[in-house]
């Protein structure tokens, strides 16, 4: 392991030295290695890069797309998804650093537009409590954003602000929309000049007319180059088509390592406003995914001796990964366009940090409460409904809705055994991967009240006040 090499390394004077031939070894195994892992994984196309100090390797493997055939270089563009977010809070934070903005004030107060409660910290935090994952396309003008935040007034509150995480998009637009309302000018123009810019991100573009000027990917689903690009402009600040580079994404991660500093020198964020970002604000139901969540940071382990933070983006047939190991100085960024990237992306990583191993359901594991979990939780996005037979079993179906059903997502069926108290383990896996589900909260008749798979999806009801089971 990586990390062993550098934490055995001897004298401080040796340790860039060592980190240097760890990091080249590494890379000659990654050029041998990442074509394999794209063949045994039906992934087209993967960059990558991987940064200890100033030393960066990279390399780059397969098809742009498996229609033009066009090969992935080290320059190639893909999209980054949902890690947008941590770009759209070190944005918000940079307006902490100027005093125009409070964390603890309510967004409204810089968002005309947004008229539900919630701070900026709670939206930074996915704790905002109203229904997220909501894509409602309002065109491609300047004016979008605004008009996506104005249509929020009409979404679900599926809980308090501030009671529990629920993965929310939609409240990282109304971030976008917030450093658009007090730079008094358009989310892409603010990230161009305050991060592109001091960041020196060359190869980055804000949507598909900058994205044509470079070696850019195209996702794919089963296989197949997707026929859209990419989501609408409305979700840019959430991730909706942002792409760059890895090398890019590097710098970012680089200058959150080095305290808010560029490369060059020149200061990007407070080093005070780098450490809040990491700071724990919630924590995670038992979901076999990150510990906590800080501003807009995913944390995976927040101990003292071995942080780990990061995002992960997921877009149209396109997905991409950000980690940063302070201890080892490591930032790795995995950009890829289709197939199953996330064991591509574990053990690149797993040449660096001890993963834990994923979880493997136990066919004989049978929950001891199944009439807890028993019902109908829904969402815009999907309607679960969990029963129990006659045997005890207990069955998850999942239906999608809304934008999930239109990008093609297809019903899913498994049933759920025993893994960890109320977080239950499918034995079919989804996208390659068995994902517990977690049922939290009382109904005040026994039953669970959410649903939680990342997002919180509570129990439905009918009008009088009885469950749907």
């Amino acid at each position: 392991m990586l990390d062993r090499k550098i934490r055995g390394s001897g004298a401080p004077d040796d340790l860039g030295g060592v980190r240097v031939a760890a990091l080249g070894e590494v890379g000659e195994w990654l050029k041998r290695r990442l074509p394999e892992l794209l063949g045994e994984h039906d992934v087209p196309g993967a960059v990558v890069a991987i940064g200890i100090g100033d030393e960066v390797v990279e390399a780059a493997a397969g098809l742009l797309s498996r229609t033009t055939g066009v090969g992935v270089t080290t320059d190639s563009i893909f999209q980054i998804g949902s890690v947008t977010k941590v770009l759209t809070a070190t944005l918000v934070m940079q307006l902490v650093d100027e005093g125009k903005v409070e964390l603890d004030a309510p967004a409204g107060r810089y968002v005309p537009e947004f008229g539900r409660e919630g701070t900026v910290r709670q939206l930074s935090c996915h704790v905002a409590g109203f229904e997220g994952d909501i894509f409602t396309d309002t065109g491609k003008g300047d004016d979008c954003l605004a008009k996506f935040v104005a249509s929020l007034d009409e979404v679900p509150q599926v809980f308090g602000p501030g009671e529990m995480f629920s993965y929310n998009n939609a409240g990282f637009c109304v971030l976008g929309r917030l450093v658009e309302s007090v730079r008094g000018r358009p989310f892409d123009e603010c990230l161009r000049e305050h991060l592109f810019g001091p960041l020196g991100m060359t190869h980055a573009a804000n949507d598909p007319y900058e994205a044509v000027l470079h070696r850019v990917a195209v996702g794919h689903i089963a296989g197949e180059p997707t026929p859209v690009w990419a989501l609408a402009r409305s979700n840019a600040p959430a991730g909706s088509m942002l792409a760059m580079r890895a090398r890019d994404l590097l710098a970012f991660g680089r200058m959150h390592l080095a305290g808010g500093v560029a490369a060059d020198g020149a200061r990007v964020l407070s080093r005070a406003g780098v450490e809040a970002m990491r700071e724990v604000q919630v924590r995670q139901p038992d979901l076999w995914q990150g510990e906590a969540w800080g501003l807009g940071w995913e944390l995976f382990e927040s101990s003292a001796d071995r942080a780990v933070f990061g995002h992960d983006g997921n877009t149209i047939g396109q997905s991409a990964f950000l980690r940063v190991v302070p201890e080892l100085d490591l930032v790795l960024v995995v950009l890829t366009n289709g197939g199953s990237p996330k064991p591509i992306f574990r053990e690149i990583f797993g040449r660096f940090h001890d993963l834990p191993q994923a979880p493997v359901p136990d066919p004989q594991a049978r929950p001891t409460r199944p009439e807890r979990y028993a019902g109908v939780y829904e969402s815009s996005t999907g309607r679960t409904t969990v029963s129990v037979d006659g045997e005890g079993r207990v069955w998850l179906d999942r239906v999608p809705l809304g934008v999930t059903a239109e990008l093609d997502e297809v019903p899913y069926r498994s049933e759920l055994v025993a893994w960890r108290g109320d977080s239950l383990i499918p034995l079919e896996p989804e996208g390659g991967a068995h994902a517990p589900v977690a049922f939290l909260g009382d109904d005040g008749e026994g039953r669970a009240l959410y649903l939680h798979t990342g997002r919180a999806d509570r129990r439905s009801v009918r009008p009088h006040g009885q469950a749907r089971d």
